[in-house]
């Protein structure tokens, strides 16, 4: 069923917000329980998405006898590791060219390598650990839908060849493979690259959880840290929780869209929203006109843009960033998205996939935050002499590059020196965003001249990048 009078056509029984569809079938987890008293142990990670459980496990892997505590505000899962798009995508969250121009060009390339066989080991622990998260690693398609998206393809092929991907890693595909394996209305161009794999992000966050507990790691849910500090003199570093604070050699942060939340850290990251919409299961008959047998993972190269997946039971899972960014670094916990962005996203969906929208409805809407650092570029942190460390700013490639992430911070934690602690986004520093409201003003002027420069882009025939994007670029350094 399409829509003709600019609103989505919303399923019975459609949901706004309630964490994600990801959790719609099992419902919202109850969360386990919280800190019962203060508590000392050798590392306290505090975060239970993807970033704080993939580290504590690799830690009690490596060492089954550290003593490690995890504390969560909500439910392991409640952020962007339960929300997001399903793409354990193996690409630099950040630019390859901020890294090597401190580190030089060999370690930018070392670091896509990591990202590379990330996908893999993520896939590979969810296999060893028994975790069934509708992972199929079936790569993913770039696709162009106007001239200017065209040019910037095909400069994302030639300008990657340079950063050592070769053939195997990013391709470009004729018209008839790109129309075999999915049918856009409107593509021109594609590209393929391998290095991803589409997930069922909440069963796969929930299915480290209970890894990482079978472990024997506390894991303390309904315990929100309100401030963690630094060691200071024999007194060791801390997490502080209304319930309690937890001592450790180490506290590692891993809050990636809701650190703005911690005393301190306001303007460290800040909270980029992004919202999804799903569609009801689609008939046989849609997918013959659609093609998807492969289930890729979809992207395009629009600014404002979009990625989308086939889900295991059938649906259109699509998203794109809707209302971008909240006043004062605010976030709405329940994830409820605004009627216009899901009826913007249905719009995108119903223009790619016309027999989707003919046959579909939305199900179900929802919208999460992202933690963006100042120059876009992840970090991963660990100060011995403070006892603190963290890791994120993903940009929204969180997925697999928290993965890199947890092992990075348990190689740093351990002092070993390994080729993980060699990359170049180890030990990075960046300034902090703006005061507001030069905050604010900054990330939606660059969204409005994004929006802008692609109905531009659609409306010619120029193959040139619209002037109002690289105005955008240039206002906030993307």
């Amino acid at each position: 069923m399409s829509s003709s009078s600019g609103r989505a056509p919303l399923a019975p029984g459609f949901a706004n917000g309630g964490v994600s569809h990801w959790y719609g079938r099992a419902g919202r987890p109850e969360p386990g329980p919280r800190l019962p008293g203060p508590r000392a142990a050798d590392v306290c990670v505090v975060g239970a998405g993807y970033t704080g459980l993939w580290t504590a496990y690799y830690l009690k892997r490596a060492r089954p006898d550290l003593r490690i505590v995890v504390l969560e505000r909500e439910f392991a899962g409640f952020g962007a590791s339960g929300r997001n798009g399903g793409w354990v995508l193996g690409e630099i969250a950040g630019s390859r060219e901020r890294y090597a121009a401190r580190h030089g060009r060999p370690a930018a390339v070392a670091l896509q390598h990591a990202m590379f066989g990330a996908v893999d080991e993520v896939i590979r622990v969810a296999a060893a650990e028994g975790i069934d998260a509708d992972l199929v690693k079936s790569g993913v398609l770039h696709v162009a839908r106007n001239p200017a998206q065209r040019a910037r393809l095909a400069a994302m092929v030639t300008e990657s060849r340079d950063w050592g991907w070769t053939e195997d890693d990013l391709v470009p595909l004729p018209a008839a493979e790109r129309d075999e394996r999915l049918r856009v209305t409107g593509a021109t161009a594609a590209a393929w690259s391998p290095h991803c794999a589409r997930v069922q992000p909440a069963k796969l966050v929930r299915g480290l959880a209970a890894a990482v507990r079978g472990l024997g790691v506390d894991v303390y849910e309904r315990t929100p840290v309100v401030r963690i500090d630094p060691r200071r003199g024999t007194a060791p570093a801390a997490a502080v929780t209304p319930y309690g604070t937890v001592t450790a050699d180490h506290v590692l942060r891993a809050t990636e869209g809701f650190t703005a939340a911690l005393r301190g850290h306001h303007r460290d990251w800040l909270p980029m929203n992004s919202s999804m919409i799903v569609t009801t299961p689609l008939p046989p008959a849609v997918w013959d006109a659609i093609g998807w047998d492969g289930r890729e993972l979809l992207g395009d190269l629009a600014h404002y843009y979009m990625y989308a997946q086939r889900t295991a039971d059938d649906r259109i899972a699509f998203g794109g960033r809707g209302r971008p960014y909240r006043y004062g670094s605010r976030v709405d916990d329940g994830g409820r998205t605004q009627p216009a962005t899901v009826a913007e996203l249905w719009s995108m969906l119903a223009a790619m996939f016309p027999a989707a929208a003919e046959h579909g409805r939305v199900a179900h809407a929802w919208s999460g935050v992202l933690g963006v650092p100042r120059d876009w570029c992840a970090t991963v942190v660990v100060d011995h002499a403070s006892g603190l460390g963290h890791a994120g700013g993903y940009t929204g490639h969180g997925v697999a590059t928290a993965n890199l992430a947890g092992r990075t911070l348990r190689d740093l934690v351990l002092r070993e020196d390994t080729e993980l602690t060699a990359l170049p986004w180890v030990d990075r520093r960046v300034r902090r965003w703006e005061p507001e409201p030069l905050r604010w003003l900054g990330v939606h002027a660059m969204y409005a001249l994004y929006r802008a420069a692609d109905a531009r882009e659609s409306a010619t025939s120029s193959p040139r990048t619209s002037a109002l994007a690289r105005l955008a670029d240039t206002i906030t350094g993307h």
